[in-house]
């Protein structure tokens, strides 16, 4: 599992950082959110549950007050299972995926996010030896800048996760380190809201995460990954650096490889190697230049397929990767971090005759199928159900392929049919 990455609709898997995403008071006393509706029923006894982990959480380090305190009115919210459960049926191509996260809206915000907290990045950079971009681009893909973090209060949802469902020791683990933040005051329960499976703050840290790698980078004396983005900017190039980052070093670049089949991510072989086999640079420009020499690991990675484009990538796109267990989600911080420092974003082509559209697209389909009469909700973006559903209605009666995404081939017929009108 991993976090729900809610600007855009999408479900990617869970890692060692963080388990849902993407994506947001001061009391000394708990507070209970109103469970959401869940067709979930429940073989257990929250309570009973709650009761029998008491133990497990006292041998962990919580205190027996701080878990009486915060869990004598705890109440569960099933839709957090719902959610553990969900399989969906619309599967996202790696070209749209990309083209949600890597558009013109998240560049211009991340280059606006990169003057305002210059000083502050300078110093991230010079400590933890990331790049500004790269960390600016973990925060932009993880919560769009701190825009979007996630709703669900922590102890409810991680308490829930821990008493039913799959994987209840993991989130146990989780659960019992919630509690120790509260503990030791560095957040309010009010501030610990996130995805459903625990991720919070401006780069989605789970609790575990936050516990062994978040650092008070603004020296208030407390690690806040909500509220202080020195903090969170800080805590992501550490978590990238204890992963391996490597300073001066690409996390790689797109290639030509025609003839070469990719190797795998974890399959990596000298530079040398590479250019001797015929892979070039995009560009044109030397493969080993820089920081780079003959006997750098690489990878040729082929994420499309043969057909599409085509990556060497180094040791910093493991660390990336590391972030979240998913190449695509890998790539999409990489090519944002390019676009980011000013460079020009994916060369080749994706092997589709029908591209993937920007957010900004996005809405706008949603505003044509409102036009044409569905009722779809709001109008965000975020390519739900009913947008889908609408979709391919639309599609059918235009004769296009049934697919339901929101590509370019339907939002061009739909922007001809409004000009003909």
């Amino acid at each position: 599992m991993r976090h729900t990455l809610l600007s855009l609709g999408l479900i990617v898997c869970a890692s060692s950082s963080h388990a849902e995403l993407i994506i947001n008071g001061q009391s000394s006393s708990p507070t209970i959110a109103s469970a959401a509706t869940s067709s979930y029923s429940s073989n257990n006894n929250f309570q009973n549950c709650l009761a029998n982990l008491r133990s497990n959480a006292i041998a962990s380090g919580v205190s027996a007050t701080v878990y009486d305190h915060y869990t004598q009115n705890l109440s569960p919210d099933y839709s957090v299972i719902d959610k553990l459960n969900y399989q969906p049926e619309f599967k996202t191509d790696l070209w749209d995926y990309l083209s949600g996260l890597v558009d013109e809206e998240r560049v211009q915000d991340g280059q606006q996010k990169l003057a305002q907290y210059q000083s502050i990045l300078n110093r991230v950079a010079a400590q933890y030896g990331v790049p500004a971009e790269t960390v600016v681009a973990v925060w932009g893909v993880e919560s769009n800048y701190g825009n979007i973090s996630g709703k669900y209060p922590l102890l409810q949802a991680l308490g829930t996760l821990s008493c039913e469902g799959r994987r209840q020791s993991y989130f146990q683990g989780e659960f019992f380190t919630t509690l120790k933040i509260l503990q030791r005051g560095d957040l309010t329960q009010d501030q610990l809201k996130g995805s459903w499976a625990g991720a919070f703050g401006h780069t989605q840290f789970m609790p575990s995460t936050y516990d062994r790698l978040a650092v008070d980078f603004d020296g208030d004396g407390r690690r806040d990954l909500v509220s202080s983005v020195p903090d969170a900017l800080a805590s992501t190039a550490n978590f990238l650096k204890r992963a391996g980052w490597q300073t001066g070093i690409p996390w790689g670049f797109e290639v030509q490889a025609n003839g070469v089949p990719a190797s795998g991510r974890t399959n990596k072989t000298a530079l040398s190697n590479w250019v001797a086999r015929g892979v070039t640079r995009m560009d044109g420009s030397p493969i080993i230049q820089g920081n780079l020499s003959a006997s750098t690991p690489a990878a040729l990675l082929a994420p499309a397929g043969n057909n599409g484009p085509k990556f060497l990538v180094f040791k910093n796109f493991d660390a990336i990767y590391g972030y979240n267990a998913a190449e695509s989600y890998a790539l999409a911080i990489a090519l944002l971090s390019d676009r980011l420092q000013g460079k020009s974003g994916i060369i080749s082509a994706w092997p589709t005759d029908d591209a993937g559209t920007s957010r900004a697209e996005r809405r706008e389909i949603q505003k044509l199928l409102i036009q044409r009469g569905h009722d779809i909700g709001d109008v965000d973006g975020l390519i739900g159900d009913k947008s889908r559903e609408a979709i391919q209605i639309e599609q059918r009666r235009l004769g296009l392929a049934t697919t339901g995404r929101a590509g370019q081939n339907i939002l061009r017929a739909l922007r001809a049919e409004r000009i003909m009108q």
